[in-house]
Order: structure tokens, then sequence, then C-alpha cells
């Protein structure tokens, strides 16, 4: 139980973990990216206000003097494009040009060109004297070092954040396992309290249970009353055995493998349905089986016909009049499937999490004057995972609840 505790704890851990350091790596990502962005921009703009400089108007064409002083300034992974007023290209200096049209509306943009991404900043040309707009300068430059120095930096962030975890994960299991120790241990210490209680509450019930049958077999040396107030003790003190076993049952979470053998599932679950059947019929409940021959499974019978009665019990309890309780079980490959399914009262689907927990009551108002303590579903979840098997559910409100059982299937030792 503890072992499924600490997986929980350590994987909610290194889930919230990770979701901050995939937040954080995807913000600085972002922001290196806008940075990077911005420094080329500042960089183009810089370059083609130096090319803007060397063009002037003459009539009506655009003449460039001193191109070689510009193209001193220009990286090899940059380039300059000159443009009329027509937007008609002049010419140009550089690897890293592109061939689209200026745009209006777009003096930084980020364009494709060969598989391969450019930055471009384009500026308008100022004539000096009268400050008018004579021409047009493009600066590009390809992103392939933008890119690079990206790739980098993912991979750091990629091996950082599987460091972190990889670190956060052993320290997590380590810090978890510290942190249940404590509640490990009262576990433990409640367990042995509820096994010695059980054990010791066992002989003077015992005691109870015999001076009142004893007093039961002479009815005639008390008054009328007096043989009420006695059955009354029986039934209190069969239902405190019947507490005191399932809570020494819940203490000890385990069953002696040496007590187990070959049961005959078939006959175990005929033999229940029999015991049942009167029952049923003074309700006026339908009992029904379908059983198919032979079942047979390794177990420990009396645990095995514990977990069926619990489920047999809880039927026949949410059941009204007129309802009906069917009992199933065949062979599906190398399992054994039993299913017990009524016409009850349901269960809600936001209680079905809960069912098979120990002392859960969709109705906490119940009382516990109707004999049963809330142990019985959980009970049989752990008889049934300790014959290697499992116990599901499954209901609707007002529709009734069907409980399968599944236990692996064995060979009799005869055959």
């Amino acid at each position: 139980m503890f072992q499924r505790i600490y997986y929980r704890l350590l994987f909610s851990y290194v889930g919230v973990l990770t979701l901050t350091l995939g937040t954080f790596a995807i913000t600085i990502r972002v922001a290196f990216i806008y940075n990077m962005k911005q420094q080329i921009t500042d960089k183009l703009t810089l370059l083609g206000r130096s090319a803007a400089v060397n063009a002037r108007l003459e009539g009506n064409r655009l003449k460039l003097e001193n191109l070689q002083s510009v193209q001193n300034l220009m990286r090899q992974d940059q380039a300059l494009q000159w443009f009329n007023l027509r937007r008609e290209l002049i010419t140009q200096q550089g690897k890293a040009t592109i061939a689209s049209p200026l745009l209006d509306n777009a003096p930084v943009q980020i364009q494709e060109n060969n598989d391969t991404y450019i930055q471009v900043v384009t500026l308008p040309i100022i004539n000096g004297s009268n400050n008018q707009v004579i021409g047009y300068v493009r600066a590009s430059q390809t992103l392939e070092e933008r890119d690079s120095v990206l790739g980098e930096l993912d991979w750091g962030l990629a091996s950082g954040m599987v460091i972190a975890l990889v670190l956060s994960g052993i320290g997590g299991f380590i810090l978890t396992r510290q942190a249940m120790q404590p509640v490990e241990k009262s576990y433990q210490r409640l367990k042995q309290f509820t096994a010695d209680a059980s054990h010791e509450l066992r002989s003077p019930l015992m005691a109870i249970k015999a001076s009142a049958q004893v007093a039961m077999r002479h009815p005639e040396a008390m008054r009328s009353d007096d043989a009420e107030e006695f059955q009354t003790i029986l039934l209190a003190a069969d239902q405190m055995t019947r507490l005191t076993e399932d809570l020494l049952l819940l203490a000890r979470d385990t069953i002696p493998c040496q007590s187990w053998n070959t049961v005959d599932l078939a006959a175990l679950l005929e033999s229940l349905a029999k015991q049942y059947h009167s029952q049923a019929i003074a309700r006026s409940i339908h009992l029904r089986t379908q059983i198919t021959h032979p079942l047979h499974v390794v177990g420990n019978s009396s645990e095995l016909t514990r977990l069926f009665r619990n489920l047999l019990d809880n039927a026949l309890y949410y059941t009204s009049s007129s309802g009906s309780v069917e009992i199933r079980a065949s062979r599906i490959a190398s399992q054994i499937c039993v299913s017990i399914q009524d016409t009850g009262v349901g269960i809600a689907p936001e209680h079905l999490e809960h069912i098979f927990e120990r002392f859960w009551r969709a109705d906490q108002s119940r009382s516990h004057k109707d004999g049963k303590s809330g142990l019985g579903l959980a009970i049989s979840k752990i008889i049934a995972e300790q014959h290697n098997g499992s116990i599901a559910v499954a209901s609707q409100l007002g529709d009734g609840s069907c409980f399968t059982v599944r236990l692996p299937n064995a060979v009799p030792e005869t055959q």
C-alpha cells in the first residue's frame, strides 16, 4: 500500500517540477529569440543608414557613391539592396539578398530564401536638403548564426532539465521515504494494536456467548423478558465476533500460504447460493445462478467463502423486494471470472472510487444496528488480491451494481 503512495508522491513531485522547468525553458527561449531579433534589427538598421548616406538624387535618377566603404562595413552573411522611388532594384551587394519586392508596411521581416531564413530591414533614403524620400535601402542578414546559437541553447536547456529531473527524482524519492516513515510506523503500530485488541477480545466474547447460550437452554428458569434480552446479547456478541475477525484479517493483510489448497469454486458458489436461498425467498428476491463446471482455484477455502459471502450480503441488502441477484461464474482463458449482479439501488459515480475503502459508507447516516461494519468490501478486495486476483465494480444509480472477481485458474491436483 505504501509503495503505491511513494510512487504517486514521487511522480506528482517530478511532474510539477517538469512543468515548472518546461515553462522556464520556454520563457528563456522566447526571450532569447526576441533579444536576438532585436540585436540583428539594430545592426541592420545601422548598416542601412550607413548605406543611405551614400545615395543622392541626380535628376530623376538615384546615384550611389563610395560603395566600397559600405562594403567594408558588411559581414559575409549580410547584404544591401538599393531601390528607387518606383521600388525598382538599382544595385545590390552581398550574398544574403532576396528577390521579393519591397513591402509598404513591413520595415522588419523574416523571409525564407533557398531554405535559409533571412531577416530584412527596409529604410527610406532621405534627401538631406529637403527631407524628401528619394529611394529605399534594404539590409538583410541570414539567421544561420542565430539558429546555431539557438540550437546550442536548446541542447543546454534540455540537458539541464534532464540532469535536474534525475537529481530531483532521486532526492524526491529519498525525501518521500523519509517523510512517509513516521506514517508507516504509525500505521504498523495501529495494525499491531488492532490485531492485539482483536485477539484479546476473542476470549471475553466467547465467554459472553457461552453464558448467553447456557441461559437460553433453560428458558423455564427466566422471565420472558429475560429471554429476549439474552437473545439480544447473543446477536450483539455475534456481531462483535464478526467485527473482531474482520479487524484481525485487516490487521494481518495476508493469508497464510500453508493453509492453501485446490478449491472447487463452482461447488463453493453453489453451496453459498443454497444457504442464501431461504433469505432471498423471505425478501421476495429472485436468486439465480449461472455457473460453469469445473472451476478450480488455488487458495484458502474459508477466505474465498468470506469474499463471496460479503458480496452476496451486500447484494441482498441493497436489493429491494421483487428484485433479483444473479451469480455468474465461468472460465475465460487463464482466469476464472465470477460476477454478482443485483438490481438494487446502485452506487453514485462519485462514490465508486471509495467503495473498497475501510469503514467507508455511501450512507453515513446508517447506524451499526444493521450489523454491517463497513469492512466487507475492503476485506473482499484484500482476499482477492491475496489470491493473485482482482475485484472491480460497475454500477449505475438506480439500476443496480455488478461486482466482478477475477482469479487465476488452477488445474486440480487429482487431474
